[in-house]
């Protein structure tokens, strides 16, 4: 529905008779939720908008958005969430599951097929034909698609799993997504075992591979082989079909379908061997896991920081306690995820973990007596670590050295390969300045009349014009050149801390983003986020700014990021936090925004 660009007719805040009717109506359409949830999604002053708008089909819409984002959205007086919405409720419907390589074809605006489905040990959810549906995607229970199921489960187990399954509303990465903050879907654990946990084998051997209808119904879904696979029905003595469902729970064998050949296929088993595969020996990767792990609660966790998100665990402590020249990357273990080592180390006793809230856990005791970590010997520091221990204090923080780098893409290959460099190579803008200078000199295309202006030739058409200025454009000033020329490359960054080597990496470094946010009560919390981009400890930073302000600071994920932490202060202590980047830490300040939002002399 909203796979291409809507129309928006009219943007309004929502009146007071408005918000309560839409409690009323929220309440009714989803009756599992209780009235501290309909209160929290539906909030009594926090702003609230309706928009009314057009599809590209057509249909006339109206969208709810909350702080930005939209929450809801009602067609044909039917009341839909958004999968901002699932995020924080992945509970609210019904959630079938289907492979990673579907998604991008529900983002197309097709529909998904029920041989794309994957069946997990349990069994299919059951719904009736015409009852809203959730999507997610193997390894993670948040939604990332809703739609209305075609058919009862009844009739798909009966349909042996083939025709189409769920008419697509709305998916992730879809311009109603578009129209909020894009953030990502949060990392959500199945309630039921991966389905990714086939071994390479069964994969090999029995995948069913990937497919989907397109707009125009065109193909159909085949199954990517899970171990609960539902077989075609069979047919009885009398010629009538047995119940699939109960071939399933009585163990029977499933037939296999016949073969399908073609790139699709083969793309689609290469796609799920890499993702579901270790590539890299998991052996060496579990024990920096373990390291990184008993280092932390050694030396880093305290009894007064339990208890401790999973996620800071990881990204404020275990990261930190990486050995220089080696990169901690879960997904290259044998575990594959966090909360799966973390389930082991809980069944060796060594730590506790509970899930506090929906969907985040938190480890919330550890046994500091336990053999593995009395017994764990503490790596020593290299000589280039950022941060060393010297006469039993730690040397101060030093801010990187950041530079803005340009590559060479392919399309501009011809103008660099004279001086020596190659696609994808990375550049100092004076280097790039002193390349074209050179080639321009080399090639004699300084203007005679006037030496201000560069003759344009094919290679510097092609590399610098537009597709309407080919034959238009002759000559160029050379400021002009230089400035066009920077603009066609590809933007990178090259970050040196010291005593370690240069990282270059491609983008743009995110600036440290500063900002107020209003709480319960109109109460301010400044935030903080990208402090690893440069080196710095968000629990670290988060400790300094709780001495210097006297007020609480927390450390939480970034919402929608995947590994990114931001440090939550309560108050606007943003004059606190610019003297402490900018003075004790030294970092400059184009590398820092929200300093302007400091409260003024006077003002609290």
């Amino acid at each position: 529905m909203f796979s291409k660009a809507f129309r928006v007719k009219s943007n309004t805040a929502i009146k007071g008779s408005d918000r309560r009717k839409l409690r009323a109506d929220v309440t009714a359409a989803f009756a599992t939720l209780g009235t501290d949830q309909v209160s929290e999604l539906i909030p009594g002053k926090e702003e609230l908008n309706i928009v009314k708008l057009y599809t590209h089909k057509g249909d006339a819409v109206t969208a709810y958005t909350s702080a930005g984002n939209p929450i809801l959205f009602e067609l044909e007086k039917n009341l839909y969430p958004t999968v901002y919405t699932l995020w924080s409720y992945p509970d609210l419907l019904p959630t079938f599951t289907t492979w990673p390589l579907v998604l991008e074809k529900l983002v197309g605006g097709a529909d998904l097929m029920l041989p794309g489905l994957v069946v997990p040990p349990a069994g299919l959810p059951r719904v009736q034909k015409g009852e809203l549906c959730a999507i997610a995607l193997v390894g993670n229970r948040a939604p990332v698609a809703i739609g209305v199921a075609a058919m009862s489960t009844a009739e798909m187990l009966a349909a042996g799993l083939k025709g189409r399954g769920f008419s697509v509303l709305h998916t992730y990465q879809d311009h109603l997504w578009q129209s909020g903050d894009k953030s990502s879907p949060p990392s959500i654990a199945p309630p039921l075992p991966d389905a990714t946990d086939v071994s390479e084998e069964k994969v090999q051997g029995d995948m069913r591979g990937l497919a989907l209808r397109g707009e125009e119904g065109n193909g159909e879904a085949c199954r990517a082989h899970g171990e609960s696979s539902l077989p075609e029905a069979p047919e009885d003595g009398s010629g009538s079909r047995g119940d699939p469902s109960q071939d399933l729970a009585e163990g029977k064998s499933l037939p296999e379908p016949a073969k399908r050949s073609g790139m699709e296929l083969q793309e689609a088993a290469r796609a799920l061997q890499q993702g579901g595969f270790r590539s890299v020996p998991a052996e060496q990767m579990d024990g920096l896991l373990r390291q990184c792990f008993l280092h932390a609660l050694k030396c880093r966790v305290r009894k007064a920081d339990l208890p401790l998100l999973t996620s800071t665990l990881l990204g404020s402590h275990m990261f930190s306690c990486c050995p220089e020249g080696q990169q901690l990357d879960i997904k290259k273990s044998s575990y594959k995820k966090l909360s799966k080592f973390l389930q082991h180390m809980q069944q060796e006793e060594i730590v506790q973990v509970k899930e506090l809230s929906r969907g985040v856990e938190s480890v919330v005791a550890v046994d500091w007596k336990h053999p593995s970590i009395t017994s764990f010997v503490i790596p020593e520091p290299s000589p280039a670590s950022q941060t060393v221990q010297e006469g039993g204090r730690e040397q101060p923080y030093r801010a990187p050295d950041v530079k803005a780098l340009y590559c060479v893409p392919a399309s501009m290959t011809l103008l660099f390969r004279e001086s020596g460099h190659r696609k994808g190579s990375a550049l100092e803008a004076s280097e790039v300045r002193a390349t074209v200078i050179d080639y321009v000199k080399k090639n004699d295309l300084v203007d005679a009349d006037n030496k201000n202006l560069v003759k344009l030739d094919p290679v510097l058409c092609d590399c610098i014009l537009e597709k309407n200025e080919q034959h238009t454009v002759l000559k160029l000033p050379w400021d002009n050149l230089l400035s066009r020329c920077l603009e066609k490359l590809q933007p990178a960054y090259q970050v040196t801390f010291p005593g370690q080597e240069p990282l270059v990496k491609k983008g743009k470094i995110c600036p440290i983003d500063i900002s107020l946010a209003q709480r319960t009560y109109n109460k301010k919390v400044t935030v903080v986020r990208n402090l690893e981009a440069y080196g710095l400890d968000p629990s670290s930073v988060a400790s300094a700014l709780q001495q210097r302000c006297h007020a609480s600071t927390t450390v939480t994920p970034v919402p929608g990021a995947k590994d990114g932490l931001q440090v939550q202060i309560q108050g606007n202590q943003i004059h606190h936090l610019g003297r402490l980047l900018l003075e004790e830490f030294g970092l400059p300040r184009k590398h820092i925004q929200g300093l302007e939002k400091a409260p003024r002399p006077g003002k609290k």
